[in-house]
Parts: C-alpha cells; structure tokens; sequence
C-alpha cells in the first residue's frame, strides 16, 4: 500500500488509505485539487474530464482525455494525469486557457476546467494539422482553409474533440471559436516536451481498505485465476458502465479486478481471413487503428457515446454487461463476429481458449454463455466483408445519447440481386439479436423497392420491442420498418452519384 501513488500535475501523491471504490474525481478532490467538478457523475457532462498520459504507436505518450468520475482511482496507480490545475495558473495561463478567456469561454465557469482539458487533449494530438500550414496561425479565420466545415477548424482542431463536453451558460459558439484560434504548441511547453517520453507502464496493484479490494493483475493468467478463486470478482476495464453504479446507485464490490492493461487484451490484428480486436483495447484506439479498414464500424463509432467514453470504453465491456441497449453488438452481429472467450487452464499456469458465435452468445437479459471464470479476451471478424454496411442508431440526442432502437446491415448486392444479408438488432428485444426472417427474405432476391418494402414489413415484426421512457414499443417497430428502406434509398442515390 506504501509504494501505491498517482502522478498528478508532476507531483506523485499516495493513494494510501484511499477507500478501494473511490473514483478519481473524488480522491483529486479530496486531496485539494478541486477544478475538475462533478456535473453528472456518469460520464455525460465532461466536467471532471482530466489528461492521461497513455502509450503511442512510437513508444511515446499522448494526452488522452477521459472522464475522471468513472476512473476508478486504483487503476490509475502509477500512472501519471494533469488536470485544470496542471495546465496553467493565473499568472501563466496555458494557451488553452488563454483562448477561452479571450473568447469569453466561461461564464459560470462550472465547466469550463473539463473543456480546457478535453481541448488541451486536442492541442496536443500529434496529428492535428491545418490544411496549409504556411496560413495557419493563432488568428487563422475560417475563409484561410479550404477544407474546413462545421466540425473541424482551420487549425485542424477536431470539434468532436469536446463532444462529451456540455456547458449550460456560456453557449457553445465562443467555446468553438477558442478552439479554433488555438495554435501549435512551441518547443519549450513542458506538457508537449513530455510526449516525447514513454508513458508510464502498467503496475500491478492489490490495495486492500476496510474489507474491500481492487487488484489489477500482472498477468492475463493470474487475472483467469482471480475469477476462479473468487466467485465474487467484478471485472473491470474501462469502467464506464460500472462507474455509474457506483456513483448513482452507490454499488460496492468486495473485490474488483482491472484488466484494461494486460497486454493480451489490447492486441488488433489484421490478417487475410479476420480482424482480431483485443476486448480492453479502448474504442478510440481501435478506430484509429483501423482507420477506416471497417465501414460498419467507422459508422459506429461516432455515434457511440462521447470522445471521452470512447477513450475508456472497449468492445469487452460493452459485450460483457450483456444489455439489449449497447451500440456494438448490433454491428457485430452483422459483421457475424464472434468472441473469444478465455478461461485458466488446469493448474493456473496457462490460458485455455474458445470461440463463440456473437449470434449464439446472448442468452437472455444481461445474460450470456460466459462462465463466471471467463473473461473475454478478443472479437474476431471474419473477412472479407459485405460490400453494402450501415448503422442506423435511433436516439433522442443525435450524439452522446443511449439508443432506442440500433439497426446494422451487411449486404452483399451482385449483377441487383442479394446474395447475403445479415442485420443485427438493438433495443428490441431482452438480447441483441440477428433479423434472421428478414435476411431469408432478402437473400436471392433482386435489390428493388418492391423486394424492400416487402422484407421491411418482415423486419417490422422481429424481435419484441417493449416500452419505456426513450420509446414505445410502436415506435421501435416502426423504426426497424423504415430502416431497410432507408438503406435502399441510400444505395440508389450512392450508384446515381457512381454513375454520374
């Protein structure tokens, strides 16, 4: 306990005595750092967002944004973080800052500390350019760079960068013009010289308060053979589901287990026949890496809760919870994913594997065919892939919002005729589920209005929506029913634009 600590804002502070469910945000601001503000304490708001120092491709660092109140504080043992107060101070204030007092960027100020460092996090990308950098300077207007639009500023700067951010006074238009006059960070600015450096590397962890423990494993195997021994161990990746329980429904584990580091769970391959992706692996890691290489998901994943989620959330966690409402399964589904589930083998020294089906692995509300001695180590999906994909997500918020009904298709569309089809479902039934009847309806069939309307009929019945606040029952029908001809419509203007 003696040795375990935290690197905040330069300065390495101990975590002992520290209750084992404390989240981040509490701990900074128990210990005197009080810029980082609960708004919502689920993640929502971005008020509490703070800077984590994680690995880059090139052994160096990068300052990820991501939401203190859902971090449990263990996990960040030996890891280093900067919050509002590391930036700058009144006397020296960082050029973030700066921008946004000059923009009038803050009126209440309540969040204003989230959205300097979830712009910092953005000042920093190491790939944040503008379009002609000879032009681009600290006073660049928008007319300077021919490529810009509504969401990305002439000095490169990303405006989803601040998605998971909400302000309730200032308005959103000065915050966006801070940010879009934000320059480059010069040579001698100590949070930019820090990148060049390896990021801390992962620790192994056992702290132990009042009867309750957090560990973070060494190994894949010693984590397997926790959940063996323990039938109460709760595991733990990137924490944005069960952050909010414990900050909203004041839940408590006698024993979790973070996993989110081992380096078998953050692996993505790209081979000749399948993807692997590793189940911790964050989702804003993932979608960099592929860049692209999946339309399904590159679809997904701007629509999959905020920046700052999506900088700890992972595919394992989002399939683990085994709710009826995430946004993943329906689009692995249609990519016929399956799972890799991984348990310890005789004697605790090794890993035993197996792979089950995504479409097989739900087996009723938050239920599944994963023991409770298995974790799950990677989502495999097979290629090549459908040449027609899309993910239609039905929400009250277009972005940051949880979804009342999800739809993905996969379709493979040869000389007008379907020769494959494969639709996943969200928020229809108790489990994500496959649209089988209206993948038979499709497959052999010419892609035409008349073939559509008639599956889109058959998609209308599948599943068993209920309702509840975000919907009814009718309307999630009626949403699965006017999804497909939203797809075709989609493809008939695609070829006239191809062929024109």
């Amino acid at each position: 306990m003696t040795d375990i600590a935290v690197t905040v804002n330069g300065e390495q502070r101990p975590l002992a005595g520290t209750p084992a469910h404390a989240t981040a945000l509490d701990w900074l601001r128990d210990s005197g750092l009080s810029g980082s503000k609960e708004g919502c304490a689920e993640g929502e708001c971005g008020a509490c967002a703070m800077l984590l120092a994680t690995p880059t491709a090139d052994g160096g660092t990068a300052w990820t944004p991501v939401n203190a109140c859902l971090v449990p504080v263990y996990a960040l043992d030996g890891q280093e973080v900067v919050t509002a107060e590391g930036l700058g101070s009144p006397d020296d204030l960082h050029p973030v800052q700066s921008k946004l007092a000059e923009a009038g960027g803050s009126q209440c100020g309540y969040c204003t500390p989230g959205f300097a460092c979830s712009m910092a996090g953005e000042y920093y990308r190491a790939d944040r350019a503008p379009a002609d950098a000879s032009t681009a300077t600290e006073t660049t207007d928008e007319a300077s760079c021919p490529v810009h639009d509504p969401e990305h500023g002439p000095n490169g700067f990303d405006l989803h960068a601040l998605s998971g951010n909400l302000c309730r006074c200032t308005g959103y238009r000065p915050i966006r013009d801070a940010a879009y006059t934000l320059g480059s960070p010069t040579a001698d600015d100590p949070l930019q010289q820090r990148l060049a450096q390896p990021a801390p590397a992962p620790v192994a962890t056992d702290a132990e308060v009042d009867g309750a423990r957090f560990v973070r494993p060494a190994t894949l195997p010693e984590a397997l053979q926790i959940l063996h021994d323990e039938k109460d161990a709760l595991l733990v990746a990137g924490s944005t589901d069960w952050g909010v329980e414990v900050n909203i429904r004041g839940r408590r584990a006698p024993l979790v287990v973070a996993i989110e580091q081992l380096p078998e769970l953050r692996t993505l391959t790209i081979e000749d026949d399948v993807v692997e992706i590793g189940a911790a692996l964050p989702l804003s890691e993932v979608e960099k890496r592929l860049d692209g290489r999946i339309p399904l998901l590159a679809q997904l994943f701007p629509q999959f809760a905020s920046r700052l989620i999506r900088n700890r959330g992972t595919f394992g966690g989002n399939l683990g919870t085994g709710s009826p409402i995430g946004d993943t399964p329906p689009a692995l589904l249609a990519l016929r994913a399956s799972v890799v589930l991984a348990s310890p083998a005789e004697g605790g020294s090794g890993v035993v594997e197996r792979e089950v089906d995504l479409a097989e692995y739900f087996t009723g509300y938050r239920q599944t065919v994963k023991h409770p001695d298995e974790l799950i180590k990677a989502i495999r999906i097979p290629l090549p892939l459908a040449t027609t994909t899309a993910f239609h997500k039905i929400a009250k918020r277009r972005f940051d919002d949880i979804s009342s009904v999800a739809v993905a298709f996969a379709l493979d569309i040869d000389g007008g005729v379907v020769t494959g089809a494969t639709i996943g479902l969200g928020g229809v039934a108790a489990t994500p589920l496959r649209a089988r009847a209206t993948e038979d309806a499709l497959i052999g069939k010419p892609w035409s209005i008349a073939t559509v309307k008639a599956a889109a009929e058959i998609l209308r019945s599948e599943g068993t929506p209920m309702s509840d606040h975000r919907a009814s029952s009718e309307y999630r029908s009626l949403m699965l029913n006017t999804a497909l001809l939203k797809l075709y419509s989609q493809t008939i203007i695609e070829s006239k634009e191809v062929s024109a």
